[in-house]
């Protein structure tokens, strides 16, 4: 299987490849999260234990299938919450609980083989899925623009990410700390500029936003009570909520189902 990769500076972009006996997928993917990916292992290590819960992982077929049946067009968005920063080598974030938004133009066939194939890639953080809910689809990966991605997941979940540039870099050691939950060929680090999650089964949702200075906010709202508030205060914060991208082969064109640029 093959399917390209998406996160942001709380983002990365790139490919990511899996082979199986019989099975061959190829598309796109995004992910996003409430911790720097991209950032100095000294700000990384400040958000240990505070930020870095909650993740929304996104996967677009262009071709192929899984369980034998043809999946191409079809989009699957994963919202979780961990109990601790995930990917922290030193605590034990699970287990986490997750919710499933499937592509409503999937048959009852084909919702049942994404759901089987986002538990595939997931592993174990997708071992406690609350709820599947069906809703409209669209990912945009811009080939462009290096970074430029954009998932709409009916009211559920945005994220909207750009390439990271000079103006992002603030102490020149940033390292992509985080890499991506799931496996890749290949990944880089992104921007987010937006990353949302509004629904049901985790208690949360989340909203993540960068303003023209590059300065983010994270609202955390529990039972429709904001349960926590961040302002970002530093210039290492602009890189906003994490999120990783699918960079497109060069002779592929910005797709959408669509374009980013």
């Amino acid at each position: 299987m093959r399917l390209a990769n998406l996160m942001s500076a709380a983002c990365l972009v790139g490919l990511f490849s899996i082979s199986l006996a019989a099975q061959e997928i190829r598309g796109d993917y995004l992910e996003t999260r409430s911790a720097d990916v991209y950032t100095g292992q000294c700000f990384a290590n400040g958000e240990v234990n505070l930020v870095g819960k909650e993740a929304i992982l996104a996967w677009h077929v262009q071709s192929g299938g899984w369980d034998g049946v043809p999946l191409q067009g079809l989009t699957i968005v994963a919202a979780v919450r961990a109990k601790g920063t995930l990917g922290d080598p030193y605590e034990n974030p699970y287990p986490a609980k997750a919710v499933l938004l499937v592509d409503d133009q999937a048959s009852a066939q084909q919702r049942e083989a994404l759901v089987h194939f986002a538990e595939h890639m997931g592993g174990e953080l997708l071992k406690n899925i609350d709820q599947v809910i069906s809703t409209q689809m669209e990912l945009v990966v811009s080939t462009r623009h290096h970074g430029a991605a954009m998932l709409r997941a009916g009211k559920f979940a945005t994220i909207q990410t750009r390439g990271i540039g000079i103006q992002d870099h603030l102490c020149g050691n940033e390292v992509t700390f985080y890499q991506p939950l799931t496996e890749t060929a290949h990944s880089m680090p992104a921007v987010a500029l937006t990353d949302s999650y509004s629904g049901p089964g985790l208690g949360v949702s989340w909203i993540f936003t960068a303003s023209a200075a590059l300065l983010w906010e994270l609202s955390l709202v529990s039972d429709g009570k904001q349960i926590a508030k961040h302002e970002s205060a530093t210039a290492d914060d602009r890189f906003g909520p994490a999120a990783l991208a699918g960079v497109c082969r060069p002779e592929q064109q910005s797709r959408k189902h669509g374009s980013a640029d």
